[in-house]
């Protein structure tokens, strides 16, 4: 039976190696397909999302949201506005976000904060995390979208 399964075994690890992609060098190439993170806006119902992320998908660092009126913005995500303003909105056990199963971090801020205005008015914005202290930044037009999303949220009607 041996005879049989040594040979076998061979075959198939010979196979399973040859078939193996090869590994190459990282080119521009692999770096062009890797998405970007940049600022984004949108809108569900009256409630408007300002999201620090790729495009069209769930990986997102920051997420903004606010509806018209509100005086305050609620902050979600793995980074947060590093100001001394920041309210923790969780009371009790946090959650667990179903998206990276971690815990659902829920705080809020006031739309005239330095760190939001700063991010409209300057393109940068400080943000602690897991990582430590860094900047996002925000280029000539993702500025005037946060500066809308602003307005939006501080105006009385959708």
């Amino acid at each position: 039976m041996f005879k049989v399964l040594i040979p076998a075994a061979a075959a198939i690890a010979l196979v399973a190696f040859a078939a193996k992609p090869q590994a190459t060098e990282p080119s521009a190439h692999m770096s062009a397909e890797t998405p970007a993170m940049a600022w984004h806006l949108s809108h569900e119902g009256a409630m408007a999302k300002l999201a620090y992320g790729v495009a069209n998908s769930d990986q997102l660092a920051l997420m903004v949201t606010c509806s018209p009126g509100d005086r305050t913005a609620v902050v979600y995500g793995d980074v947060q506005p590093d100001t001394p303003r920041l309210i923790n909105a969780s009371h009790g056990p946090s959650l667990i976000d179903p998206l990276t199963g971690g815990d659902a971090t829920e705080s809020r801020l006031s739309l005239q904060d330095a760190s939001l205005k700063g991010l409209a008015d300057r393109g940068v914005m400080r943000v602690q995390g897991d990582a430590g202290q860094f900047d996002l930044t925000a280029d000539r037009a993702e500025r005037r979208m946060i500066a809308d999303f602003l307005a939006y949220c501080g105006s009385s009607r959708a």
